[in-house]
C-alpha cells in the first residue's frame, strides 16, 4: 500500500467516450471494469434507470444533461472520488456518485479511485 499503489495509480488511464446513446449501465460497467468501482447516476434525487441513454436523462430531469458535449473524459487512478464526481458534471451535466464494488456504501470524496478500489476508507 502507500507510494507504490499510489505510483500505479497514477499511470491508470481511463478514457471514457460519452455518446448520447449511450446506456447509464454501459458506462457504468465500463466503470466498474476500470477501477472496480460502482458509478450510479442521479435524476435529480433518485436513481437513474439503467437502460435510459443521456437524451432520454436529459428529457427526464431539470437539470440539462449536456449530450452533445464535445468533452471525453480522462480519469486515472490517482484522481480523487470528489473531482470525478465534478468531472462528470462539468462535461456532462450529470450528477453520479463513486461506490464501492457492490454499490452499497458512497466512498468519501477525499480519497483516490485507487484508494477507493482497494478499500482504503474503511
Amino acid at each position: 500500500m502507500g507510494l507504490l499503489d499510489n505510483l500505479k495509480d497514477r499511470f491508470n488511464k481511463a478514457e471514457f467516450t460519452v455518446a448520447p446513446n449511450k446506456k447509464l449501465k454501459t458506462i457504468s460497467k465500463e466503470f466498474m471494469e476500470t477501477f472496480d468501482l460502482t458509478l450510479a447516476f442521479y435524476k435529480g434525487n433518485q436513481l437513474a434507470d439503467g437502460d435510459l441513454t443521456l437524451n432520454q436523462l436529459n428529457q427526464k430531469t431539470t437539470k440539462e444533461v449536456k449530450t452533445n458535449s464535445g468533452e471525453s473524459l480522462k480519469i486515472k487512478g490517482s484522481t480523487k472520488v470528489g473531482d470525478c464526481e465534478k468531472m462528470f458534471d462539468a462535461a456532462f451535466g450529470v450528477t453520479v456518485q463513486v461506490k464501492d464494488k457492490k454499490g452499497e456504501i458512497c466512498v468519501p470524496n477525499g480519497i483516490t479511485l485507487g484508494q477507493a478500489a482497494r478499500g482504503e476508507y474503511k
